[in-house]
């Protein structure tokens, strides 16, 4: 019974991101506005991601002052409460070809696509505009990790010039009747870098996203 009722609560938090998403979401704050969609609308597509564990997000950012801007994702690596690693995932005035150090289009779109593997590694791919990038984050051996759009969730505040919490992937929340829940962790809302302390969270990624 304790797992049904696990699997029901998974499936229930999923069901309600997903039902918002295929509504195509959106956050605008200063002209900046970011609508997404996960997985898949072909039912076949969505079925074979969910078996094999992958999360399948896309990101769309659209405003008059993106043209023109760089952008830059970074990642902390946060294990027992602590951020042991802040890095960059991708800097766009590091690419090294002049055209595509700024974006020259009013809209910007990404994709991002992880799974935890069999060496507890968590394999991610973001793919941008003519390229793409995997990155491995060391991970436990849980395979309840998930991807989780935090702007929509925590309903995040999104704009030019300043990093933004964007994505974070996280292990779920046990409560104190053994329930799983990562919708708890996904809506708290501020102090996201205190998640794992507050939630008893092993380990997660959290990443931010800055247009300048």
């Amino acid at each position: 019974m304790k797992i049904f009722l696990i699997i029901t609560v998974a499936l229930t938090c999923f069901s309600g991101l997903l039902a918002q998403q295929k509504e195509t979401d959106s956050k605008t704050i200063s002209s900046l506005k970011m609508e997404s969609e996960y997985s898949s609308d072909i039912e076949e597509v969505s079925d074979l991601l969910s078996f094999e564990g992958i999360d399948y997000m896309k990101l769309k950012f659209s405003g008059e002052q993106l043209k023109g801007k760089s952008y830059k994702l970074t990642v902390k690596e946060i294990w027992d409460g602590k951020i042991v690693s802040d890095t960059i995932v991708m800097d766009s005035r590091s690419i090294g070809v002049k055209q595509f150090e700024t974006l020259s289009d009013t809209v910007f779109k990404m994709k991002v696509i992880s799974k935890h593997t069999d060496d507890n590694q968590l394999k991610m791919t973001f793919k941008f505009p003519r390229f793409s990038i995997t990155k491995n984050y060391e991970a436990t051996d849980s395979e309840n990790y998930s991807l989780r759009n935090l702007v929509e969730e925590s309903n995040l505040e999104i704009s030019y010039n300043k990093s933004f919490y964007l994505l974070a992937y996280i292990l779920p929340y046990e409560r104190e009747d053994g329930l799983l829940s990562w919708c708890d962790v996904g809506t708290a809302g501020a102090e996201i870098e205190k998640w794992g302390k507050q939630f008893g969270i092993k380990h997660y990624l959290l990443f931010e996203m800055k247009f300048e």
